[in-house]
């Protein structure tokens, strides 16, 4: 199939393009910079931004949806809505019949974070257009590159002690991007996913608390003292993280803001369709903590 990725240059983006490629498809990949963007030898490199409401998209049998608005300047869930809009009417003129989307997991009758709330606004202007949508709904994604996986590894290598909003006792159905990357491609390749909402998550569901500890054992061979205070709010907890972590403040606060939602699967009827191995929590760990590693060593200088 002829297959077109936005978002190609993301944390995400940059894991599919080359499964896609591996299973055997031809890959449109559209960025905003061609410039910037060093694809993987066979993809095909179009300029788009999803922002221009005069957006045109090459012809394609799928299109994969993977661009959210979170740590831009401004209103995020605007930009998101104005986004998704501007590609629901561009994959219809391009005559494109499906559209594949990573969302967020999370009960439609809790009280989202705004976070949530938009990737599940974005969900629902995606499915409104003539294209048939398939949406995944995924939580925490463990990987070297994700802002989540990012918080927690800073984390556990600068704080011995953390003192922590009181939802970090929150469930999580963590996965590990291999698993995300199999779902996206396996979706695909299975035209009976079509129309439908899947939920994905990895085998354990742990609080946010085990997460942090698990990943700091394996990390820094020590476990950090957590103390949850009712009395932390997420503007003062999305600063604390801006300030001992990478992660920009306007990304830290809608992902704070969203530990207050359990995130875990209810419904696993993805099964029915598309066989993944799961894999275990601590071993994706690993292997995302080794990806970091190699990756520093590229980059420094010899």
């Amino acid at each position: 199939m002829r297959v077109l990725v936005t978002g190609a240059t993301g944390f995400v983006g940059g894991h599919l393009v080359p499964a896609l490629l591996e299973a055997g498809h031809k890959v449109v990949a559209m960025v905003r910079d061609p410039s910037e963007y060093d694809p993987p030898s066979g993809v095909e490199v179009r300029e788009g931004d999803v922002l221009d409401s005069n957006l045109k998209l090459p012809p394609a049998d799928a299109a994969y949806y993977l661009i959210h608005s979170m740590g831009a300047d401004g209103d995020f869930s605007e930009l998101d809505r104005r986004a998704a809009r501007n590609f629901v009417e561009a994959v219809d003129a391009a005559g494109i019949g499906r559209i594949i989307y990573l969302g967020g997991l999370g009960d439609d009758d809790a009280d989202l974070s705004e976070h949530l709330r938009s990737r599940r606004e974005v969900e629902q202007l995606l499915g409104e257009g003539e294209a048939a949508l398939t949406a995944l709904r995924a939580a925490i994604v463990i990987g070297d590159g994700s802002a989540s996986f990012t918080v927690i590894r800073q984390l556990t290598e600068r704080l011995p002690v953390m003192v922590t909003p009181s939802w970090v006792r929150t469930d999580c159905q963590p996965i590990y991007i291999d698993d995300v990357i199999a779902y996206l491609v396996g979706v695909l390749e299975a035209p009976a996913t079509a129309g439908r909402t899947f939920e994905i998550g990895g085998p354990e569901v742990l609080t946010y608390q085990d997460i942090l500890v698990r990943t700091a054992k394996l990390h820094v061979g020590r476990r950090p003292l957590i103390l949850p205070v009712p009395v932390l709010t997420p503007g003062l907890s999305a600063r604390w993280l801006g300030l001992v972590t990478d992660v920009p403040v306007g990304v830290a606060k809608p992902l704070v803001n969203g530990l207050k939602n359990r995130v875990v699967v209810t419904d696993d009827s993805i099964t029915d369709y598309v066989d993944v191995e799961l894999t275990a929590f601590e071993e994706a760990v690993r292997r995302s903590l080794e990806d970091g590693t190699a990756r520093r060593r590229e980059r420094s200088p010899a």
